[in-house]
Order: C-alpha cells, then sequence, then structure tokens
C-alpha cells in the first residue's frame, strides 16, 4: 500500500502556494466558488459536490440505494465497497470535465458526504441522508463510508466530508434560526461519536458546520464545536466548511452578531476555513476594524490548499489521474447497487405468502403511488440513472409474458389527484380496484418520496418545509389500501420511504398477508424489489430506526359475578416508566362500555397505536422517547383511591416496544 500524503506535508506545499497570494486573493480563495488566479496558473474551483448514494447533480452515474437503506444492509464492507466505486466515478467525471475547462458546481473532487446525523425524530425530513438513529452504527458506517470515498492511494481520490456539526436534525422549517439546548452527556453520548470516528478512525477531510446553534452559539461561529473539541480534543487537520449560507446565518436569523463583518471574525478565529456563501467578502471590513488578523486568514486559506495538495491538483504522479471516462456507471457499479438494494429490503410482515409463486399466478397487480415512480427510487441528492427499473418495469421484468401484470397508480403521494386535476377527486382508485379485483394477488406500493420528504427548499410540502407531520400515510393512501382490503385477495404492501410509517391498525387487517420496507432503493430498485417478491433472494435488511408498523394489542376477559345484569366500562391506561417529560400519572388511551348479563363474561381487544405512547417536549413536539410503559386494564383508574372503591384490581403488566407483547 503507497503512503499518503500526509497533513503535514501537505500543509507545506500549500502554504508554498497561499504566500504568494495577495489578501485580496487570498480572502477571494475562502468562498465555496474560488475564482482563478492566473498568474499563479491556478484554475477556478467549486468545492460544492455531493456523493450521498452515489455522485449527484452532476449527469449520468450509477445510483444506489439512500443512506437510510445502505444502512439497513447492516453491512460495512459493502458501504465501503459502494463508497469506493462512488470515489472511481467522481474521478472519472472529474478527469473529463477539466479536459473540457467546465469546473462548475457538483464537478471538483471535494464531496460533502456523508451525513452522520442522528435521526432521532421519524418525522425529521432528512433522516433518510443518515445511517439512522444509532451512534455506534453511523460511526461505523460514517468510517466505513469515507475510507472508501477517499481511497488509500497516496493522494486522495475524493475529499469527503462528515456534515453536519453538530447536534442538526430538524426541525427544518427552524434550522436557520434553531438553537440545540443538549446536556454534555447527550452531545458526547449522541451526537458526537459518528464526527469522532470520521477525524480519529477515517482521517475525513472536511467537517461542515450546522445552520442550528448549539447551547446558543450558532455552529459556524462556535469556539467550542470547532476550536475545543474538532480541533483540540480530536486533532483534526483538514479543512471546516460552512453550510450553504450558515454564516449568513448568524447575523440575520440567530441575531448572534450585529453584522458580516463581525460573523466572518468569529468564524476565521473559531476554525471555519470556507464559506458557502456570499459574505466571504466581509472579511475585508473586519480585517480594517481588528476582528481578524491577516495571519488567520492565510491560515484558513492554507488549510483548504492543503486538502487540493493532498487531493494531487497541483501533482504530476496521481494515480487516479488516469481513470477513464469508462469507469463510470459500468454494468458492475450498477449490479452492486441492485445487490445493495437486495440487502436493504426490511421484511417486516409475512404470513407465508412471500415468496409469490409466478406458477400459481394467472395475474398480479401492482398499484399505488409509488408503484411506477422514479423520484420513488432515487430520493434526494441523487445523480442521472442510464437506466431504471420502477417497481412496476422490475416485476414486468423478472415475469415477462408468465403472468399478466394490472397496474394503476391508485392514488397521489399526498395529492386528492393521482392524475387528472380536472377530474373528481380519487380519479385512479376505481381503476386499483378493478385491477385487483382480476388478479390473483395486489402488490400495493405506497409510501412516500423525496418531494415530500427531504430538505427545506427541496421538498414540495412546503407547509411540513420537509418534515412530516406524523408517521400516517399521507394523502388518499390509507383509504386506498382500505379498499383494496376489502377486495378479498391477498395484500402485499411495499413501503418506498426513508422514515418510518404506520399502517395505523391495517397492519393486522387479516388481508394484509405482507409487509417489506424498500426505503428509496436506487436505480435498480425495481429489479431488486422482485427478485425478493418472487424467491429469488431473501430479504435479510434490518431497521436502523425504530419501527411504528406495528400497534400493541391489549386483551382482557371480564366476567360478572355478581347477581344483577349490569353494563361496565373497561379501561386502558398507559405510563411512561422512563421519560423525562412524561406526566405523572397513567394516562386514558382506550375504554368500551359493555354489557354482562349475570354470571357472563366477555373477552375485548384493545389496539394501542404509537401515538398513545408518545410525550410532548416544551416546545409542544410529540414523539416516542423510551421503550418501556405500564398497561393497565380494567374498571377504573390504577391508582390505589379507585382501586379501593371499586374493590377492583387492574390488570397490569409491563410493555418494552423494542420487542412485542400482548396483555392477558
Amino acid at each position: 500500500m503507497t503512503q499518503q500524503l500526509t497533513h503535514e506535508e501537505a500543509r507545506r506545499q500549500a502554504k508554498v502556494i497561499v504566500d504568494q497570494m495577495t489578501i485580496d486573493e487570498k480572502i477571494g480563495q475562502i468562498k465555496y466558488e474560488a475564482p482563478a488566479i492566473e498568474r499563479l496558473n491556478i484554475p477556478e474551483y467549486n468545492y460544492w459536490n455531493e456523493a450521498l448514494h452515489g455522485v449527484a447533480r452532476a449527469g449520468v452515474a450509477t445510483v444506489f440505494p439512500q443512506a437510510i437503506g445502505l444502512a439497513a444492509t447492516f453491512d460495512d464492507q459493502l458501504i465501503n465497497d459502494i463508497a469506493d466505486v462512488i470515489g472511481t466515478e467522481g474521478r472519472a467525471k472529474y478527469n473529463e470535465f477539466t479536459k473540457h475547462e467546465d469546473r462548475d458546481i457538483y464537478k471538483g473532487l471535494t464531496f460533502w458526504s456523508p451525513n452522520v446525523n442522528i435521526f432521532r425524530d421519524p418525522r425529521w425530513g432528512r433522516g433518510h441522508e443518515t445511517y439512522g438513529e444509532d451512534p455506534f452504527l453511523t460511526s461505523k458506517f460514517g468510517v466505513a463510508f469515507i475510507k472508501g470515498l477517499q481511497g488509500q492511494a497516496k493522494y486522495l481520490k475524493l475529499a469527503a466530508t462528515a456534515k453536519h456539526f453538530a447536534v442538526h436534525s430538524g426541525p427544518e422549517g427552524l434550522r436557520h434560526g434553531f438553537d440545540a439546548v443538549v446536556s454534555d452527556k447527550d452531545l458526547y453520548e449522541t451526537y458526537l461519536p459518528a464526527f469522532k470516528a470520521a477525524v480519529e478512525e477515517a482521517d475525513v477531510e472536511s467537517i461542515m458546520t450546522a445552520y442550528n446553534a448549539v447551547d446558543g452559539v450558532p455552529a459556524s461561529v462556535s469556539e467550542m464545536l470547532l476550536r475545543d473539541i474538532l480541533h483540540d480534543k480530536w486533532s483534526f487537520e483538514g479543512h471546516v466548511v460552512s453550510d450553504y449560507m450558515a454564516p449568513e446565518d448568524v447575523h440575520e436569523n440567530h441575531k448572534y452578531t450585529k453584522d458580516a463583518a463581525e460573523t466572518m471574525g468569529l468564524a476565521i478565529k473559531a476554525g471555519l476555513n470556507l464559506v458557502a456563501g456570499h459574505i466571504e467578502q466581509s472579511l475585508h471590513e473586519a480585517l480594517n476594524r481588528g476582528l481578524v488578523t491577516e495571519e488567520e486568514i492565510t491560515n484558513a486559506v492554507i488549510s483548504l490548499y492543503a486538502t487540493r495538495v493532498r487531493l494531487g491538483m497541483f501533482a504530476t504522479d496521481n494515480e487516479y489521474d488516469a481513470i477513464p471516462y469508462e469507469a463510470n456507471d459500468t454494468k458492475a457499479h450498477n449490479n452492486l447497487s441492485e445487490i445493495a438494494a437486495e440487502k436493504s429490503f426490511v421484511l417486516l410482515k409475512n404470513d407465508g405468502v412471500l415468496p409469490l409463486r409466478k406458477e400459481t399466478m394467472e395475474a398480479i397487480a401492482v398499484v399505488g403511488p409509488n408503484a411506477h415512480s422514479e423520484i420513488a427510487l432515487l430520493g434526494n441528492y441523487f445523480g442521472t440513472p442510464s437506466r431504471s427499473y420502477t417497481i412496476l418495469e422490475g416485476i414486468q421484468e423478472r415475469l415477462g409474458d408468465d403472468v399478466r401484470v394490472h397496474y394503476s397508480i391508485g392514488s397521489g403521494v399526498f395529492q386528492d389527484h393521482a392524475a387528472e386535476p380536472l377530474a373528481k377527486a380519487d380519479e385512479r382508485e376505481s381503476e386499483a380496484i378493478i385491477a385487483a379485483e382480476h388478479s390473483d394477488v395486489i402488490v400495493a406500493v405506497l409510501g412516500l418520496d423525496s418531494t415530500i420528504e427531504g430538505e427545506e427548499g427541496d421538498a414540495g410540502n412546503s407547509q411540513g418545509a420537509g418534515d412530516k407531520p406524523n408517521l400516517s400515510l399521507p394523502g388518499r393512501q390509507r383509504q386506498l389500501l382500505e379498499r383494496l382490503l376489502a377486495v378479498g385477495k391477498p395484500v402485499v404492501v411495499l413501503l418506498a420511504s426513508g422514515s418510518s410509517l404506520q399502517l395505523d391498525g391495517l397492519e393486522n387487517h387479516p388481508n394484509l398477508r405482507a409487509i417489506m420496507q424498500i426505503w428509496y432503493p436506487g436505480a435498480r430498485g425495481g429489479l431488486a424489489v422482485a427478485d425478493v417478491l418472487f424467491g429469488t433472494v431473501s430479504p435479510s435488511g434490518k431497521l436502523p430506526v425504530k419501527s411504528y408498523e406495528e400497534t400493541a394489542t391489549a386483551t382482557v376477559t371480564i366476567q360478572n359475578t355478581g347477581n344483577f345484569d349490569t353494563d361496565e366500562v373497561v379501561q386502558v391506561y398507559v405510563k411512561d416508566l422512563e421519560s423525562e417529560f412524561a406526566v405523572p400519572n397513567a394516562q386514558l388511551k382506550g375504554l368500551k362500555r359493555v354489557f354482562l348479563g349475570k354470571g357472563s363474561k366477555q373477552t375485548i381487544t384493545f389496539d394501542l397505536r404509537p401515538q398513545d405512547f408518545e410525550v410532548f417536549d416544551e416546545q409542544g413536539h410529540n414523539f416516542i422517547d423510551s421503550n418501556r410503559f405500564e398497561i393497565s386494564v380494567g374498571v377504573s383508574q390504577p391508582d390505589a383511591r379507585s382501586i379501593a372503591l371499586t374493590g377492583v384490581q387492574p390488570l397490569q403488566t409491563e410493555l418494552n416496544l423494542a420487542g412485542s407483547q400482548t396483555t392477558h
């Protein structure tokens, strides 16, 4: 293995270059759109590039499953292999772009990936960019991705960027002025481990700051985050870049500083090197006002040029310069994408209906808003696939002429209309039912896509700014599923989404025979889905986030042991045993009045929904905050006074949401 160029040597070479620049030229280099310095033979360079699950926004490239789907593989070697492919394709494209003097955005070698934030709230729109909610899994996958992207040669294959530092996990609509107040325990236990691993285990070349403040200080000017933790504690030697226009937020939205000059002075002193925004020129004023020194500006630029040196931009012996354009979007790379998709699918329910046996079927209905949707394959921050297979197309490809495939969109993802705005609402629902009635089995492809689940400004649900309001199926999808279940045929639900969803009890319907989480499975996702449905491949993915596809069931038998007929009210109470936000008393979550003749008994079942276990924080946000709950079923509240008055002790059990349990 070739010895990689050290940070020390890279900084030495970078200093030689930067020392030749004027102060105006140095300040110009602190913007992500770094201008050319012709007298030094330095071409323009744009630092902004994306590679979340493939080279993004730069034309044709292999599109792998979205990051959350990759996390579900629980296979860090696979993640490393995928990142290595992304590195190869990124280099192949860069080599050709620069030959044509195309140095635009998304065409460089500094990639702003991976996203190692913690997916704590399942409503967060950008959660599908992450590796889930677990700090260990996120750390392990972040390290694997970074190592694959950056390579092991003398020079970096690409420069990876771990983002967003730190405590960034929504809400999207408030991110430009939100203050994430976090305890030291939560900071070091939950939010920092993946960044620490990225620095200490993977030698990540870049760190991107978050929009939000942390304990009152905007991340882009935080001495605590950038100087104390990142540089001093972890000995980070790469460069720090802001999120897009995050420095502007410091004075415009956080109101932490008075103006752009003060912001830039604090940012450079804290350890920020690169501005993804438009206020780097205010460094002139900051310099004149004594808010920053020329030496500090010079050191910031040296850090940036050290990265460019490590990428071999000024070298004549860089082996990656020889990667040809033909190394992009190859058959082998696309096969790897398909394998990754197969390994990412999580089977949430199966009563034996899967795998489907095509020899026993004459027709299959493939319905739902995500059945024939390319965007549901791609997630966000994606490239352009040269060939993609929707779920419908994958099933058609694998079945050939052996089985008739009926298709209908059924409903919109969240709109009242599926296709024809001049028609009445639900105009494709009857077609879906007809398709179901003429088929042996129904495959309902439901869920979300990145038009409603994503980043503020990218997603189309402007009211949620990319976040979702709850975990239920949006729009008319639940209504569509109810009608499909009523047909009486076996229904297999495929959930395309980047986050947790719930079916609000429909998962227990006797005709809903199987449920599979397919995430946003990449360009070859349709083929992968078909191979799993028909048993060519067995699903092996595991959830990197909590599952909310389930309800808890409480079943109780009540008997009238008295001498008279009577009415009684059976009640269910839930008490959170862990959350700091839990109310002190058990809360009523279900009730049913029943008539009991003398000596008779009845068995009653209650379905407890996910929202029955939620708490509210001080800002009014509702979420499930613990796993342990006490469930009480009886004819009164489960307190001592009520029990004394009624003389009846409620039945009680402890429920752990990490497993499943029925109370009798």
